[in-house]
């Protein structure tokens, strides 16, 4: 059974690591059973479609989250939190310079599908918007606190786009400087 779970979760990584990459719709399950070292033929025995992969990018890709989230839950400070979340976009720059933000990316194109998958996805952006909502209520932002969380979360989703539209990194870099001060503000 160990042996099963390594080859599916070696599928899911690789089918993850090509969706930010390549995109959903141009990786084949081809490109991922060779990067997973996986014969083809056998893909199909843990997944009986390229849908049935991505729904198990999806859920991989919430537990990421929720890692970060236990990470960071685990912070006395509110908005030291919130400061954390913001310069962990900065650990991947360089990456996001060259694909887009893993998440940001992914759910872009999958809301151009809709259907379940399209809400899968949009649910993985929900988690981030009402934890960081969550963050700001703590900081005693009431009603402004949904409002905030979005301001957050598409800034930071917006830095991504212009990182990869002009491939430069630092551009991520100096937002995290930016929100980390205008967290103080707010």
């Amino acid at each position: 059974m160990a042996r099963r779970n390594d080859k599916r979760s070696r599928l899911v990584t690789a089918a993850d690591k090509l969706f930010h990459e390549q995109g959903v719709s141009t990786t084949t399950l081809a490109n991922i059973a060779q990067l997973a070292d996986v014969p083809l033929g056998n893909v199909y025995y843990y997944f009986k479609s390229k849908e049935s992969i991505v729904l198990a990018v999806i859920d991989y890709r919430r537990k990421l989250i929720q890692a970060q989230f236990d990470e960071l839950n685990g912070i006395d400070s509110t908005l030291v939190r919130l400061q954390t979340l913001v310069r962990q976009t900065t650990a991947h720059s360089e990456q996001t310079a060259n694909f887009g933000d893993a998440l940001g990316s992914l759910c872009q194109e999958l809301g151009k599908q809709g259907g379940q998958i399209a809400a899968a996805a949009a649910d993985l952006m929900q988690e981030i918007m009402n934890w960081c909502e969550k963050q700001f209520v703590s900081l005693g932002k009431g009603e402004k606190a949904k409002q905030l969380a979005m301001i957050l979360l598409s800034s930071l989703q917006g830095i991504s786009l212009l990182t990869l539209t002009f491939k430069n990194a630092t551009y991520t870099n100096q937002q995290a400087d930016y929100l980390v001060n205008w967290l103080e503000t707010v």
